[in-house]
């Protein structure tokens, strides 16, 4: 297999994605984000032959990275360009009904962050775009000068907890009204110009909340999850695994209330002293806490210091 050192992108938590995801070395299993196949590559090695992977990215450059890593494995590894909150349909497509594992890695790939040009970061003068997949049609310049002052306000409250997202937004409209918003250097100047240094966070940029907010709008992050993990239960067959890596707060409060929804199933009334209804658990959760990188591995990949991870297992009578 292809040397995973020449993709640019260092997988997270790979030991620990293993240990929950694999429980039958001949199932089928998903890597739903796969990104430049680092965990892919990491789930193959871990099934016999007989064991197949599907591996789903919504971009394209992610789909020719994993698609060359696997060109010799096409007997073992099927490769589709899609949404994660498409999964059912990528299934059906394939003739799949319910498959051994599902992971769903939802950080930012190194790519993305470091050579894509998409200007996700405030770090490289990169015209404002954000697209995880460049065919969608909204982008982070269509957010920025075209979204009302109110809605901006509501995307840097709901989607970066800002805490000065009406000053911020003052200064963006105040701009935007002098010629249009379109590179990610300009618009994290505007930022910073928003949030004095005393009220400013030592060792982060001003303009990070600001940024997560408007990729999470563009790539309808929180939107496409709730749906994802609304399919994925009856994706399952009995004991399959659903393994999820998060990075920000948002994400693992969303991922962590479904997972313990999935576990109370019962309709009954609360002073019922027996069920009634008869609705069992979807899935269980494999451990109640989430399970974070150890230092070691941040140490050697500081992009895994935020991540956390929850699985859970399919509980069927």
């Amino acid at each position: 297999m292809t040397d995973s050192i020449t993709y640019p992108h260092k997988p997270v938590m790979v030991n620990e994605v293993l240990e929950f995801l694999i429980h039958k070395p001949d199932g089928i299993y998903v890597d739903a984000t796969s990104g430049s196949g680092g965990h892919s590559e990491a789930i193959v090695r871990s099934l016999s032959k007989k064991g197949h992977t599907i591996c789903i990215d919504r971009d394209p450059d992610a789909v020719k990275f994993t698609s060359r890593r696997f060109s010799h494995m096409a007997d073992r590894v099927t490769i589709v360009k899609a949404n994660y909150a498409d999964i059912d349909s990528v299934l059906n497509s394939i003739g799949i009904r319910a498959v051994d594992g599902i992971l769903l890695d939802l950080g930012m790939s190194s790519y993305h962050i470091d050579r894509s040009g998409r200007g996700f970061s405030f770090l490289k003068n990169e015209p404002l775009d954000m697209r995880m997949d460049p065919e969608d049609d909204l982008n982070a310049q269509d957010v920025v000068n075209d979204f009302s002052a109110e809605d901006l306000v509501s995307i840097l409250k709901d989607y970066g907890e800002e805490s000065r997202a009406r000053a911020i937004v003052r200064a963006i409209v105040r701009e935007r009204k002098k010629k249009r918003i379109m590179t990610t250097f300009e618009l994290a100047d505007i930022v910073s110009s928003a949030i004095p240094p005393s009220r400013r966070f030592k060792g982060k940029h001003p303009a990070t909340k600001t940024f997560q907010a408007i990729r999470i709008t563009v790539n309808r992050e929180l939107y496409n999850i709730k749906v994802f993990l609304e399919k994925v239960p009856p994706l399952l067959r009995s004991g399959g695994r659903l393994v999820v890596l998060s990075y920000h707060s948002l994400e693992d409060r969303l991922i962590k209330r479904t997972m313990v929804s999935w576990e109370r199933r019962c309709t009954c009334p609360p002073d019922f002293p027996v069920c009634i209804c008869g609705n069992l658990p979807l899935m269980t959760r494999i451990q109640k806490k989430g399970v974070k990188p150890d230092k070691k591995e941040i140490t050697v990949n500081q992009r895994a210091r935020s991540a956390i991870l929850r699985a859970a297992e399919r509980t069927m009578p």
